[in-house]
């Protein structure tokens, strides 16, 4: 198993999810935002939480080392989103994602938190790549993905889906 590490930022503390967090995931994967943007994940209880934390997110993170972070903010310790770099099908390049509860949208957390994961993607994970998808109706995510330097690249569809989703790319070379 690869050593899974926290990181920091000047307001914000990342850190691997665990199963204590479903409570948290929950809440996250329930709220109108990630259902409009991102998609209902059909999580309803605090069990169907773990599940999705055991079967989705653990596996990756004990494969490779690194996958979803919980992003506490320092200042009061609370949880306030996720970010993470994850293997997704249909997808040649590692793909970058996040999400925020509706109240902590738009105060620049989304930035902090997925440059310093691109961060060390490029640096200690040796990616050389990174890519981002998002539906054409979030603009504050397309927003996002640009002012971290990834370029909008082509329109896809990943397998079983019928969204077509925004691909957008970076390459290590450009980074």
């Amino acid at each position: 198993m690869k050593e899974i590490k926290n990181m920091e930022t000047e307001r914000l503390l990342l850190k691997p999810i665990s199963k204590s967090d479903a409570s948290f995931i929950l809440e996250l994967y329930n709220s109108e935002t990630f259902i409009k943007f991102i998609g209902d994940k059909k999580i309803r209880s605090l069990e169907d939480a773990e599940k999705y934390i055991t079967e989705k997110f653990l596996p990756q993170l004990e494969r490779l080392g690194y996958g979803n972070y919980l992003i506490v903010r320092k200042s009061d310790e609370k949880k306030i989103g996720a970010v993470g770099i994850f293997e997704r099908e249909g997808l040649d390049v590692q793909d970058i994602g996040f999400s925020f509860l509706d109240e902590f949208q738009g105060k620049g957390y989304g930035f902090e938190s997925a440059s310093k994961l691109l961060e060390i993607a490029f640096t200690d994970f040796n990616l050389n790549g990174i890519s981002a998808i998002t539906s054409k109706e979030n603009i504050a995510s397309q927003n996002l993905i640009k002012k971290l330097g990834l370029k909008y690249l082509k329109t896809i569809q990943l397998p079983n889906e019928d969204v077509e989703l925004l691909y957008y790319e970076l390459l290590k070379t450009n980074a």
